[in-house]
């Protein structure tokens, strides 16, 4: 875990520098005949209290807030979602040129405490260039997609996010959506469904 108190800008720049430091230890490993590791990051903006305890020899210092447990909670989504970093809609709109970041929105989630789901968004400017111009190329219709399947329009969804899969096949968000238009298609919307 780590804190960025001037501005959401830095977390991000932390982020992106993580994950290119990765790739480059990643070189090193195809190099000595090893598999390449994948890292997730999850950054939310928000309040937190941070507390100090113990004596002059032995300080220990912790975070604790629902901003803590929603990027923390992101960080555990970015597998499930194919995503090397997931930023929430706060952090996005703390940014003081989020235009210069390529983005695309991913979804709404539910957090323990929270009664509404947060909106969240992929950064990846970190992607293998090829990956990331598939992205840009695909957001448009990703975001339509999304917004069909959280209005419940789930074969409208599925032939958009199929459409997507078609031009890039190594998007696994886009399969995650398949898969869950199709299970709301064949048994029905879960009972705890909240509309977007």
């Amino acid at each position: 875990m780590a804190l960025f108190p001037e501005s959401a800008d830095d977390g991000v720049q932390g982020a992106l520098e993580m994950q290119q430091t990765v790739a480059v230890y990643n070189q090193h490993r195809c190099q000595s005949g090893y598999l390449p590791i994948t890292i997730g990051i999850g950054l939310h903006t928000g309040s937190l209290m941070l507390g100090t305890i113990g004596e002059q020899k032995r300080m220990e210092s912790t975070v604790i807030s629902d901003a803590v447990n929603l990027a923390s909670r992101l960080e555990g989504l970015t597998k499930l979602y194919g995503a090397g970093i997931m930023i929430s809609q706060q952090t996005l709109y703390n940014l003081n040129e989020f235009q210069k970041y390529s983005y695309r929105f991913l979804d709404r989630v539910k957090v323990k405490v929270k009664n509404k789901p947060v909106a969240v968004f992929e950064l990846f400017d970190q992607d293998q260039p090829q990956l990331k111009q598939l992205k840009i190329k695909t957001k448009s219709n990703f975001e339509q997609a999304a917004f069909l399947y959280h209005r419940q329009a789930f074969a409208q969804a599925e032939q958009i996010f199929q459409s997507v899969l078609q031009t890039n096949p190594q998007d696994k968000a886009a399969m995650l959506y398949v898969k869950r238009c199709q299970k709301s298609q064949n048994y029905g919307v879960p009972e705890d469904w909240e509309r977007a």
